[in-house]
């Protein structure tokens, strides 16, 4: 046994105790899922998972290999081509992940004589993508216009690429992609716009480069995953076709990967279409975060994730905990997942719920957070927490409302899968 890498794990693994911020896989089913980036509850929409059940029985289980070797299927042309008709891009390309999206494009647009401008809140896969890229780095403050055009205007190499999010993850704000795009435009510089949090949101679920009117700007690309608001898998770049030939021969993240399943492809293409179909989806997730916000007594996030600012990451540990025992999934971000380094309660609206279980999830999640606050939960010697006061009530209705959506959706995967003519998963 290695003793050294043994003591660095035990060390490690005190730190995150004594600080609170363990986490863990487990699974958490069989409640109302206001955790997940399903937004549109698309991952079992009948349509999806029939697209997805095809795939399957025509390419595989997989995609077998690099997209450059023989990964390349019709389901990830399909893909492709929908993700640009639903955003008006000119040309994607798809990559396993939005993660693996991200690494490849900036790395490979990287070089001593770029300067990436990064927005201080952007996801962890730029910060990873920006230590591949061999260029000069500059951070600049959250959502500051001015920054950005000034460190464009005083920098010394002749390439500029400023990386932002449409709809950031945690804060759940909106970029100003006009405003920024016009700087970028003024600097001969390049705007890539993380959409994981905006595709199938903002713009009528077409993005916030679409809704920006700015959908096939030679200056404007952007990222996108399928595993959010498409309920699939995967990534994708879009932007320029001379942008798509470049990644296809120098991003190694596309290259040295093995394609997306063709499944995860199918079931994306279709959602792209669905999506497009029946904006009244997007319409329904918007009602619902608005309902969110309301019930919690927060301000409005620019996306469907709303979040409750907590004390401590105990309190939002604890109060997570106790509204999942009462049927409702809500996320807990402390740090250092969130930027700001304030704990938050995450509740992510739903398009595929009604307005009416909406409302009375956020009605518990408050009532358990306002409990917790009051009771300052004491900590075992173990580092569980103790209650010291008994759950709080949130009212009759809420509670036979949230008990009624989830015993639906118990049963909502099997009758799904029905629907596609798959059979047990």
């Amino acid at each position: 046994m290695n003793s050294s890498m043994m003591d660095f794990l035990a060390a490690q693994d005190r730190t995150r105790r004594e600080r609170g911020i363990v986490r863990a896989t487990r699974i958490r089913s069989g409640a109302l899922d206001l955790a997940s980036n399903d937004y549109l509850g698309l991952s079992r929409d009948p349509r999806v998972l029939a697209a997805a059940h095809a795939a399957l029985d025509t390419h595989g289980a997989g995609a077998r290999a690099s997209r450059v070797v023989t990964g390349t299927s019709a389901a990830h042309e399909e893909l492709e081509a929908e993700l640009c008709a639903l955003t008006g891009q000119p040309s994607a390309l798809g990559f396993a992940s939005g993660y693996a999206a991200n690494l490849g494009v900036i790395a490979a647009l990287g070089g001593p004589d770029l300067l990436l401008v990064l927005d201080a809140h952007i996801h962890a896969s730029v910060h990873d993508a920006a230590k591949l890229a061999r260029c000069e780095v500059q951070f600049v403050p959250h959502g500051d216009v001015d920054a950005v055009r000034d460190a464009l205007r005083h920098r010394s190499l002749p390439r500029a690429l400023v990386v932002v999010e449409s709809i950031y993850s945690v804060l759940g704000d909106a970029a100003d992609v006009v405003a920024l795009a016009r700087v970028c435009a003024e600097s001969d510089a390049v705007l890539l716009v993380d959409e994981a949090h905006g595709l199938g949101v903002i713009g009528g679920g077409r993005g916030g480069v679409h809704a920006a009117g700015l959908a096939g700007a030679d200056h404007v690309y952007l990222t996108a995953t399928m595993s959010k608001a498409l309920g699939t898998q995967g990534g994708a770049v879009l932007g320029p076709v001379e942008l798509r030939e470049h990644l296809v021969n120098r991003a190694r993240s596309f290259i040295f990967d093995t394609g997306v399943t063709p499944a995860a492809a199918a079931g994306a293409a279709e959602a792209c279409r669905i999506i497009a179909a029946e904006p009244e989806r997007v319409d329904q997730l918007a009602a619902n975060a608005d309902a969110i916000a309301r019930v919690c007594g927060i301000p409005r996030a620019a996306g469907p994730v709303q979040s409750i600012p907590c004390p401590s990451a105990e309190v939002a540990r604890v109060t997570t905990e106790r509204v999942g025992e009462r049927g409702v999934l809500v996320g807990c971000f402390r740090p250092p997942s969130v930027p700001d380094g304030i704990s938050r309660i995450r509740i992510t609206a739903n398009g595929a719920l009604t307005l009416d279980a909406a409302t009375a999830a956020a009605t518990l999640v408050r009532a358990e957070f306002d409990a917790v606050c009051a009771t300052e939960p004491k900590l075992d010697e173990g580092g569980a927490v103790r209650a010291t006061e008994p759950h709080a009530a949130a009212g009759g209705a809420a509670e036979t409302v949230v008990a009624e959506t989830v015993e639906a959706h118990r049963a909502a995967p099997a009758q799904t899968t029905a629907a596609a003519g798959g059979g047990p998963a």
